[in-house]
């Protein structure tokens, strides 16, 4: 008897895979029977439910080690098949960023039609200020953070002293009335600070640069070439100012003027470190993941 793999998936998103309708899901179940497992689907809510076989989930963290977790990589649709639902952890953030042997040119082509596909006509420009997207829980410093949100806005007024400072709160994450209180407290204090609530597409094509934990509107900024400073550990860092790395004077007092290779950067990123369900290859892509974890031969 085969040996089963468990999809847990939401139930919206169950109910498209088993119609057939997902398109990366479809893949990833044909690689998968193609070894020779057997495939089924199951609401998510029951992944702490005993089992047998092994287990797919979906961003949630592994329940054994016999888990692996798949995530969207920023848009869709780039995915990426993991141990491990932390993205610093993931293969693609150990990896070093090599742009020696890109072709820079269909690299610009890349980047150039999925900055049109995502943000339409918008152009890139500087216009004086920062912009610093927040995520949630922004009193707090988590493991994987240098200094909680709350700590590196004052990082970045304190070592840019000139800019205004535009602080993006996430549209979906529940702030406490503490939380906005402790925003509120920046605009009054400071007459170059503005708090607004979501509108990336509006600030990330004209700031200057960009400060942030693991948002992924700092990764989407690489697509206007903007330079970003992170304070959090995340899987696309490798051409950012790392606080990690140094500190938060030295990252934040370099990030204006830093001019990687942004799009080599993103074209690595995408088509050679992440699945690309979209592409013809994206199943030897996902049996290779899945030949790394052992799961098929």
């Amino acid at each position: 008897m085969s040996e089963r793999v468990t999809i847990f998936l939401a139930p919206d998103m169950k109910a498209s895979a088993e119609a057939g309708q997902h398109n990366f899901l479809a893949r990833v179940e044909r690689v998968l029977r193609g070894g020779g497992l057997e495939v089924c689907y199951a609401d998510e809510r029951l992944r702490h439910q005993p089992f047998e076989g092994r287990a797919l989930v979906h961003m949630w963290a592994p329940m054994t080690a016999r888990t692996l977790v798949m995530r969207r990589v920023y848009a869709y649709p780039f995915w990426a098949i993991e141990p491990s639902d932390k993205r610093w952890e993931w293969g693609v953030a150990q990896a070093a960023f090599e742009p020696e042997g890109i072709n820079g040119a269909k690299a610009a082509r890349f980047v150039e039609r999925w900055r049109k596909r995502m943000f339409g006509t918008a152009q890139a420009r500087r216009e004086g200020y920062v912009y610093v997207p927040l995520q949630g829980r922004i009193s707090e410093r988590r493991s994987f953070q240098a200094a909680s949100p709350l700590e590196m806005i004052e990082a970045v007024l304190a070592a840019d002293p000139t800019r205004s400072v535009v602080i993006g709160m996430h549209p979906k994450e529940p702030y406490s009335a503490r939380d906005i209180d402790a925003l509120e407290a920046f605009e009054h204090r400071f007459a170059r600070v503005t708090v607004v609530t979501g509108q990336m597409e509006r600030y990330l094509p004209a700031c200057d640069y960009v400060v942030s934990q693991t948002s992924g509107a700092a990764f989407f900024g690489y697509f206007f070439g903007k330079p970003v400073a992170l304070f959090g550990r995340i899987d696309f860092h490798h051409i950012a100012a790392n606080v990690h790395e140094s500190t938060a004077p030295e990252a934040l007092g370099r990030v204006a003027d830093m001019r990687p290779d942004f799009v080599r950067y993103l074209w690595w990123f995408w088509q050679e470190m992440s699945i690309n369900a979209g592409r013809p290859e994206a199943e030897a892509q996902i049996a290779a993941r899945f030949r790394g974890a052992g799961w098929i031969t």
